[in-house]
C-alpha cells in the first residue's frame, strides 16, 4: 500500500532528482483512506502547467491533477478504486499547447526474474539483449526499454531531447539485488538520442554517460550521445555462413589484408572524404578478391571519440563507428565481402578503454569497469583505464561483446589487441 500523502522529505527528493525509488511514488498507487481504497496517480513534469489523467477504462471520468509542488509535481485521486487502471496524461505546457502521452511510471518491469538472476551473477552472455536500449511494446504501447548497470549510484535517469536533458524527469527503476536500473519510455522511436545522468551516493552528478551497450552513436564526433536503433537486416550471405567453418579453420590457407577503413581510399572530388561502409563493400571487396586474399582484417571499427587512435581507444564496443554509416550499412559491408568469398576479421580491444568523461571511466561514481587500485587502474603509456576482469559483470560485458559481433554482424574472427597488457 502506497503513501496516501507524500512526506516533505519525499517530495523534496523527487523534485531535486534525488529519489532512489521513483516507482514507489510516481505513477498509479492504491492507497487506503479509512475503510475505503483509492488510486492516486502522481506525475513530475516540470514544464507542465496543467495535467489531466484520462482513464482508458470504461466508467471512469478524466481527473484533473492538483499541483502539490511548484516545481511540477502533480497528483490526482480516484476514490473507490481498488486496482490501478490504464490511463494517459493530457498535458498542457507553458506555451498553451496540449498533448496526450503515456506515463512511463504506470508500466511494470520488462526484465524477468531469470534475466535479473543471470545478469546479477554475470552469466548472461547475451546481456546485450536486455541491457542498453531496445525497441519493444508493452501493453500494446510501443516504446523503448532502457537498462544499465550502475550498482553504486543513488539515482540514474535517461535524458534526451524529449525531456530537455533533465535528469529529474525520467529516473529509472532500481533492481537493488544486482544494481540494474531500467525504465520503459513509451512513444520513443528509432533514432532517439540519449544518455544516462547518474547521481552518485554522495549526491554528486557524474558527467552524462553514453550507454555501454549502445548499438549506435550520433553521426558526428565529437558529439557523443547514444542512439536508439533497430538491428534488423536482410542478409544475403547464407552460402558463406553455411560453409565458412573450413575456410576459417586454423589449418586452412589464408591471406589476410589488414585495412583501416577511414584511410584506405578517399574521394578527393568530395572534400577528400572517406568511403562509406557500402562503398567500401564494393571497392574493397573487388580489390582484395582480385588480389587473391581470403580475409580482410579491419583495424577497430567500434565507436571511438579520438580519431587519431585509429579505433584502438574505443568507448562504444557494441557500435560500429558512425563515421562511415549506420549499423545496417556496416552489415551490408560484411555481407558484400562474404558474397565475394572474403572473410572479415575485427581488431578487437578488450584490454583497455579511454578515460573520456562520457565513457566507462568512474561510471557510477566509483571505479566500476576499471580497477579501484590505482596501481592496476591506469595504463601509463596510453593514458587509458584497464578493465577489472575479476568483476563478473565486466567479464560478462566483454564476453557478450565478442558473441555480439559474431552473431549480429556475422564477423568471422578476432585479432585481440594489447594482450600483453591485459
Amino acid at each position: 500500500m502506497a503513501e496516501a500523502i507524500l512526506s516533505d522529505a519525499t517530495i523534496r527528493a523527487i523534485v531535486r532528482g534525488e529519489c532512489r525509488d521513483p516507482f514507489a511514488f510516481l505513477g498509479p498507487h492504491v492507497v487506503r483512506r479509512g475503510r475505503r481504497s483509492a488510486v492516486v496517480v502522481r506525475a513530475f513534469l516540470p514544464t507542465a502547467e496543467e495535467i489531466v489523467v484520462v482513464p482508458q477504462a470504461e466508467g471512469l471520468p478524466p481527473g484533473p491533477m492538483t499541483r502539490i509542488h511548484p516545481a511540477g509535481l502533480f497528483e490526482a485521486v480516484f476514490p473507490d478504486q481498488g486496482d490501478p487502471f490504464p490511463y494517459q496524461l493530457e498535458v498542457r505546457g507553458r506555451g498553451g499547447v496540449a498533448s496526450r502521452r503515456e506515463d512511463p511510471y504506470r508500466f511494470s518491469s520488462t526484465l524477468s526474474d531469470f534475466d535479473l538472476h543471470l545478469l546479477g551473477e554475470g552469466t548472461h552472455y547475451r546481456a546485450y539483449e536486455k541491457l542498453g536500449s531496445h525497441l519493444l511494446g508493452q501493453d500494446g504501447v510501443p516504446g523503448v526499454r532502457f537498462a544499465v548497470w550502475a550498482p553504486n549510484a543513488r539515482r540514474v535517469s535517461v535524458v534526451g531531447d524529449w525531456n530537455g536533458w533533465d535528469g529529474r524527469v525520467h529516473p529509472m527503476r532500481l533492481h537493488p539485488g544486482n544494481g540494474l536500473w531500467e525504465i520503459f519510455l513509451p512513444g520513443l522511436a528509432e533514432g532517439s538520442l540519449y544518455k544516462y545522468e547518474i547521481l552518485s551516493k554522495a549526491k554528486t552528478l557524474i558527467a552524462l554517460k553514453s550507454d555501454p551497450y549502445a548499438f549506435s552513436f550520433e553521426a558526428a564526433a565529437p558529439r557523443t550521445a547514444s542512439m536508439v536503433v533497430d538491428l534488423g537486416y536482410a542478409w544475403g550471405d547464407g552460402e558463406w555462413m553455411a560453409g565458412r567453418g573450413p575456410k576459417n579453420a586454423l589449418d586452412a590457407p589464408q591471406a589476410i589484408y589488414e585495412v583501416h577503413l577511414g584511410s584506405w581510399m578517399r574521394v578527393p572530388e568530395e572534400g577528400n572524404r572517406s568511403l562509406s561502409y557500402r562503398e567500401m563493400g564494393e571497392r574493397l571487396g573487388a580489390y582484395v578478391a582480385g588480389m587473391g586474399y581470403t580475409h580482410v582484417e579491419l583495424m577497430p571499427i567500434t565507436e571511438h571519440p579520438f580519431y587519431g587512435s585509429w579505433g584502438y581507444q574505443p568507448i562504444g564496443l557494441y557500435a560500429p563507428t558512425r563515421r562511415y554509416g549506420t549499423p545496417q550499412d556496416f552489415m551490408a559491408f560484411v555481407d558484400a565481402l562474404h558474397q565475394r568469398g572474403i572473410g572479415v576479421i575485427l581488431d578487437w580491444v578488450p584490454a583497455h578503454f579511454p578515460s573520456d568523461s562520457h565513457g566507462l571511466a568512474y561510471f557510477d561514481g566509483t571505479y566500476l569497469y576499471e580497477h579501484e587500485d590505482p596501481r592496476r587502474r591506469e595504463h601509463a603509456e596510453w593514458g587509458t583505464r584497464i578493465y577489472n576482469y575479476g568483476r563478473n559483470e565486466v567479464a560478462n560485458y566483454l564476453i557478450g561483446n565478442a558473441l555480439f559481433w559474431l552473431e549480429q554482424y556475422h564477423i568471422d574472427g578476432f585479432r585481440v589487441d594489447a594482450v600483453a597488457s591485459m
